[in-house]
């Protein structure tokens, strides 16, 4: 069975649908270190201002202290974890899914594919999609050809995403002006400033609050589920993007939605050497916590318990799953589902070493025979490479 995600948005609505149909149990009350780290996204993100408030409700409801370290970019919010110098990291597509396919960044000879764990995902009612200034009259996809579009450096999940969201449009990156920022933060001001017309967010980031509400304004261009064509084109670069109507966000609501294009964020995720008993308590303290930091920070609601997806596209910590498992939510295909994404990360780990015995010391040529040795190995055991190139 190839694990992708062009299944994501099927198995996100068995996931949920079964989650409600189980009570959780009452799980021991959690205990943890008085001090906990976690990296999120660039201040002003919505990753980050969700941290900030979970960080809030343990520091009120267990005398925790959760310090939270920005990242301008996927490697700066997953280096950290990787390190040892914070536990966990409110994460994206690319610190999670990008660093455990090992492309991209983290296709460099320092990197390579990481064995990444979950412990919950957040499904809220934002949408992660292309925002552009309303004063360009951009309104849908194909608007943004000549538009000025933010490339973030060393962040290939958000240039991905905008890759993926151009060809919907059947664009490119030479059908706009490429506008290169060094963060994600500094990206979203560049609308503000007029330097930029357009870059990749979630809804229900600050820094999207103030586009919103300064004189550029606003506009999320229409990616139209019914555009069967445009959508195979999208999923075909990003296959874990799915047709979404948003209503939680800046300028949106149930009664102004944006039809565009989500996936679960953040993904509170670590590594498989993280201990088995933190991560078993940290969920415990998301789960028990959640009251008091649901409505403490926009899509916030999107980390209930009814709303996690338990077949992704990476696996969950072997803590977590004991969670999961005691509350009731946790089932057999889940856990087939989650040793097979194991078995993943094998085959790619194995193929890494196998390679770096004899690799080429010039960078380029390394990347290319990386991706050749993925792609080789991974339909060898009989798994969809899903990115070949870059």
């Amino acid at each position: 069975m190839n694990i992708t995600f062009r299944s994501a948005r099927v198995a996100l609505a068995v996931a949920l649908g079964a989650a409600s149909t189980f009570a959780v149990a009452q799980a021991p009350a959690p205990t943890l270190p008085s001090t906990l780290a976690w990296s999120a996204y660039d201040v002003g993100s919505g990753g980050y201002n969700q941290a900030v408030a979970i960080g809030n409700a343990m520091k009120q409801k267990y005398n925790v202290s959760l310090r939270v370290l920005p990242g301008k970019n996927d490697i700066s919010r997953t280096l950290p974890v990787k390190s040892g110098q914070v536990q966990f990291s409110a994460n994206g597509v690319g610190g999670a899914y990008l660093a455990q396919e090992g492309v991209f960044e983290f296709g460099a000879a320092e990197w390579g594919p990481q064995a990444i764990r979950g412990l919950m995902l957040n499904t809220s009612d934002q949408v992660l999609t292309i925002v552009a200034a309303k004063d360009t009259g951009v309104k849908t996809v194909a608007d943004l050809k000549g538009k000025r579009v933010a490339w973030v450096i060393g962040s290939p999940s958000l240039n991905q995403n905008i890759t993926a969201i151009l060809a919907f449009a059947n664009l490119t990156w030479d059908d706009v002006k490429k506008v290169e920022f060094g963060g994600f933060g500094a990206a979203m001001d560049g609308i503000v400033n007029n330097q930029v017309d357009a870059a990749f967010t979630s809804s229900i980031s600050g820094k999207a609050y103030q586009i919103a509400k300064s004189p550029r304004g606003l506009v999320y261009p229409t990616i139209p589920a019914s555009d069967k064509a445009g959508w195979a084109r999208l999923n075909a670069l990003a296959p874990f993007f799915f047709p979404f109507k948003g209503t939680e966000g800046a300028d949106l609501s149930k009664d102004n939605p944006a039809e565009a294009a989500s996936y679960p964020y953040p993904i509170l995720m670590t590594y498989v050497t993280q201990d088995a008993g933190l991560v078993y308590n940290m969920t415990n303290a998301m789960v028990a916590a959640f009251p008091d930091y649901k409505d403490a920070a926009p899509g916030n609601a999107g980390w209930a318990k009814d709303r996690q997806n338990f077949a992704w596209v990476i696996p969950f910590h072997d803590g977590a799953i004991k969670y999961w498992k005691e509350a009731g939510l946790w089932k057999p295909e889940h856990q087939a589902h989650n040793d097979k994404l194991v078995q993943r990360q094998k085959v790619m780990m194995d193929a890494w070493e196998a390679l770096k015995k004899n690799a080429p010391s010039d960078k380029d040529a390394f990347e290319k025979a990386w991706m050749k040795a993925r792609a080789d190995a991974l339909t060898k055991a009989g798994m969809d490479p899903v990115l070949t190139s870059w």
